[in-house]
């Protein structure tokens, strides 16, 4: 079979950032264990990339999202050290965790049942004190069927970590009562910006995600987190374009004088998404290169004013220290790394 040719597009990972990261948030989580969430691919940036890291670095816990997520992540750990936040969904859900050893998050008092009558054993339980998603309501916390679970881990899920908000304060209030209601073994409430706001919301078990890949929501975190992740794309073709040319889609950019442009191999199906269009600039040697006109799926365009050595196969760098883009782009920090497309992971 012959070789595929090498990608145009490029993601690079600092491991030893990622690493850092995990051991800087375990740090501040106190005497509580830092944990991982691994959901999403790690945010983007690579289930088999990231899983090895975070657990050399001494992750033990780690959480996704979808039953489909299990697979990739016991590569690299074992089964019963990842928990499904989404529970089982049906009977096959609770199979399947009985076969591999994940452990389901328990949602609802039917997710209870289905988990009690398909033979139990441990597994995590979730209750709501306010955001509204997925968890136990405060009302069914009584229920006779909670006695019943295996709870190795109780957990709540903070809806306004990132801010100053009351809702802090309510939600770790009923997430104490809720503490001394049901029988379990250990407890979490804090993801990313929960850490940073104190030793009252650390519990046992801290569930940082954004931060560990780069992402700052609170100022307290700052100093502490590194960038991670490192996009670069290759020029594909040069050109200049005479003063009153248009550039792109919709003709959004016109030169007002003799330009040198370079159309580069990447686009909004890559996750450079049309928010940028006025505001990015990609960078070669710390030069930057504004885009013009807009993003289309697969190329945009660049200024080559500040960089006139580049020719056709070089390599540019994508700005993405998250906070930073994500101030600029007006993309949430969550956003800006689940969206980067799969062919910036091809190789």
């Amino acid at each position: 079979m012959t070789d595929t040719p090498p990608p145009s597009l490029r993601l690079r990972i600092d491991r030893e950032a990622l690493a850092q990261n995990w051991r800087e948030l375990d740090q501040l989580s106190g005497t509580a264990e830092a944990g991982a969430a691994v959901k999403a691919d790690c945010y983007g940036l690579g289930t088999s990339t990231c899983v090895p890291v975070l657990r050399d670095a001494g992750a033990r816990h780690f959480f996704v999202a979808h039953w489909s997520e299990v697979a990739g992540v016991a590569e690299h750990v074992p089964a019963q050290q990842i928990s499904v936040l989404h529970g089982p969904l049906t009977g096959a859900d609770a199979a399947y965790a009985r076969a591999t050893g994940a452990i389901p998050t328990i949602n609802s008092l039917e997710q209870a049942r289905r988990w009690i009558e398909g033979g139990g054993g441990p597994c995590d339980l979730m209750i709501d004190t306010g955001i509204n998603r997925l968890g136990l309501s405060p009302g069914d916390i009584g229920d006779p069927l909670t006695a019943q679970l295996e709870v190795r881990i109780l957990m709540s899920h903070l809806a306004c970590a990132d801010e100053d908000s009351p809702m802090n304060a309510r939600q770790l209030a009923s997430f104490r009562a809720a503490v001394n209601a049901i029988p379990h073994q250990r407890k979490s409430l804090a993801n990313s910006a929960g850490i940073a706001l104190g030793r009252d919301y650390h519990f046992d078990v801290t569930r940082p995600g954004i931060s560990l890949y780069g992402g700052c929501q609170r100022e307290e975190l700052h100093g502490h987190i590194r960038q991670v992740a490192y996009p670069e794309a290759a020029i594909m073709q040069t050109r200049v374009i005479a003063a009153g040319e248009s550039v792109g889609y919709n003709a959004m950019f016109t030169a007002p004088e003799p330009m040198r442009i370079g159309v580069v191999s990447l686009g909004y199906a890559d996750g450079y998404l049309q928010n940028w269009r006025g505001k990015g600039a990609l960078e070669f040697e710390g030069q930057p290169l504004p885009v013009l006109g807009k993003v289309s799926m697969d190329m945009i365009v660049i200024d080559l004013a500040n960089a006139p050595q580049l020719h056709e196969g070089d390599w540019v760098s994508i700005p993405y220290s998250v906070p930073e883009a994500s101030q600029q782009s007006g993309i949430p920090q969550y956003e800006l790394l689940t969206v980067l497309g799969q062919r910036l992971k091809s190789r």
